[in-house]
């Protein structure tokens, strides 16, 4: 076999790409950090390691540069982007979480994961989708290590409820086998969704079963490049409740609602976190 070259780049300044706040703020669920803050993980079917030296991000990787840099969309302004008109309580939501990057992740895996994530906290999908990839993945070695890609849904399509029983999924297992189901016989098109509106998209996700709003609204904004989807969990409903009008309305926000959902729901998070009793 072939060995890969590992090269390592430059990915861009701290300032426009925070690795903590990016991985953390409940968007992905393959990238770990080990003690010395350096993260690995796996997207699009290629491993790498990220980490912050010097006030600048590296990325060590045997894919093309380009393909991350798409990944974590860095081809955009998003100080230009993040001017929104919401009052006091969003702009120090923005100022805290400035450095996150909405991740341009692959559709498919977006739409499991999230459909992984209903009712369940971070580390238990983690564990979840990581069980996932080693059982049914393919296998990736890189630096030394061994990782796995995310399963395609052909590979699902055909499993059943008993053959997940390992993931401890619960009542999500049959929705991860319809989701791939859908996706092989053509009645959904993932990328053909990235391509339309934010609406039909959302509608279109909306017919799986075991899909709801919520869900949708991260799969349309995480996976299909939508940056009008405001998805609502308990943190985003608490915040809206506490510092927004009743009124309030996401689309008011414009066409980069799903960016203010991001600097919300990572302030709201945080500053509950670290608050003292």
């Amino acid at each position: 076999m072939e060995e890969k070259i590992i090269n390592t780049y430059r990915l861009a300044s701290a300032e426009e790409l925070d690795i903590v706040k990016t991985f953390e703020c409940g968007q992905c669920f393959r990238w770990n950090c080990d003690e010395n803050g350096v993260y690995s993980g796996v997207a699009m079917g290629k491993a790498a390691k990220l980490w912050t030296e010097g006030g600048e991000v590296y990325i060590s990787t045997d894919a093309a540069l380009d393909m991350w840099l798409d990944y974590f969309d860095l081809k955009r302004d998003y100080r230009e982007m993040s001017h929104f008109d919401g009052g006091e309580y969003l702009d120090r939501c923005v100022e805290y979480g400035m450095g996150i990057r909405i991740l341009n992740q692959e559709p498919w895996e977006a739409l499991c994961s999230f459909i992984i994530s209903q009712c369940n906290n971070i580390t238990r999908i983690k564990g979840i989708v990581e069980k996932l990839c080693s059982l049914y993945g393919e296998k990736l070695d890189f630096a030394g290590e061994t990782y796995y890609s995310f399963p395609q849904p052909v590979t699902l399509a055909f499993l059943t409820a008993e053959d997940l029983a390992p993931l401890r999924s619960g009542y999500r297992a049959p929705y991860i086998i319809k989701a791939a189901q859908a996706i092989v016989s053509g009645e959904i098109d993932l990328q053909a969704l990235i391509d339309c509106s934010y609406s039909e998209a959302k509608k279109a996700l909306l017919s799986l079963t075991g899909v709801g709003e919520k869900v949708a609204n991260c799969v349309v904004l995480f996976g299909l490049r939508h940056m009008e989807g405001f998805p609502v969990d308990v943190w985003i409903k608490r915040a809206l409740k506490e510092h927004f009008p009743p009124d309030f309305k996401p689309e008011s926000l414009g066409k980069y609602a799903g960016l203010a959902q991001q600097y919300i729901f990572y302030y709201a998070r945080e500053s509950k976190t670290n608050a003292t009793v």
